[in-house]
């Protein structure tokens, strides 16, 4: 009798905590509006690092995520050493896309050939990925940037995809839920989004268990083009209750910078600049604060929902 109001028990606590919303699940009200500011690109160059570092001490950003392959991953991993409250992720690395400033596997590249073009470098585009590498090198890939990282003691709080590359091929997308997993970190999840832009149904791959953010936001060419003010200010006078991301690249329009991203301008130097001006000044914090809007970051959510502490 005893082990069946036991298990009576676990199975209402379940269904109390499944009905609840993410941000009652960490411990705020069902109306709170909770918000990961999120620099991507750690580690690509100093000027990134720079300015990141500089939007966390002095600015709004509280989350960023470090790219494994890259030249500067060192520098990334020092900061935290230094600030081990740093709420540092993996942006993990399938495509080395710039012009000249270029990268390959962490892995051995005899046993990934597939992630690798002739020069062995990471392929530029996606789509020569998903031609190309295979589920399993994909996995072998990711588990090496993984552990590379806590070889340099970085405490990884989440995973997510640079350029979204293990959003868009379900064997991939799995692989990632899996690590995830595995190393007890959250994996950036979203239902509307991967429904709307990469056609995946992720009630069919997650369970209760795994985190789901509400909404993502990033901004793209043409919002560049009328102002990333005006663009973010949008986002964040709209933001509806619940745990929401937006995803930005900060840097220093300086001449580092503009050799790294030379000859696209999309997401190059000066993007970069403009999103390190929002994000590192006064407007930002104005706003957020005028908005009732809580920044968050995922040590928290995997703290609290992941590894229950």
């Amino acid at each position: 009798m005893k082990k069946l109001l036991v298990l009576l028990f676990i199975v209402f606590v379940a269904t109390v905590n499944a009905q609840k919303t993410l941000q009652e699940r960490l411990g705020f009200s069902k109306d709170a509006k909770l918000l990961i500011l999120h620099a991507d690109d750690l580690g690509m160059s100093h000027s990134e690092n720079a300015a990141t570092f500089y939007g966390i001490e002095h600015g709004s950003i509280s989350s960023a995520s470090i790219m494994m392959p890259t030249p500067w991953v060192t520098e990334a991993a020092n900061y935290q050493h230094d600030h081990p409250k740093a709420d540092f992720g993996l942006h993990l690395t399938l495509t080395s896309e710039w012009n000249y400033l270029k990268w390959g596997s962490v892995a051995a590249s005899s046993t990934v050939p597939g992630l690798l073009n002739n020069h062995g470098f990471l392929f530029a585009s996606v789509d020569s990925v998903y031609k190309s590498a295979t589920a399993a090198e994909v996995e072998k890939e990711l588990r090496a940037q993984i552990e590379k990282a806590k070889s340099l003691g970085i405490d990884i709080t989440h995973l997510d995809s640079h350029m979204g590359t293990l959003f868009g091929r379900l064997d991939y997308l799995k692989v990632l839920i899996k690590l995830g997993r595995e190393y007890k970190v959250p994996v950036l999840l979203c239902k509307p989004i991967f429904k709307l832009a990469f056609h995946v149904d992720l009630d069919s791959l997650t369970t209760d268990k795994d985190v789901t953010l509400d909404m993502i936001y990033m901004a793209y060419p043409p919002d560049y083009k009328n102002g990333m003010e005006n663009f973010y200010t949008g986002i964040l006078k709209s933001l509806k209750p619940g745990v929401s991301e937006i995803i930005f690249h900060v840097g220093y329009n300086d001449s580092e910078m503009q050799a790294a991203t030379i000859g696209q301008a999309d997401y190059g130097a000066e993007w970069r600049q403009a999103d390190f001006n929002f994000f590192s000044g006064d407007k930002c914090k104005a706003l957020l604060k005028e908005q009732n809007i809580q920044l968050i970051t995922w040590r928290e959510i995997r703290d609290k929902l992941v590894r229950g502490n």
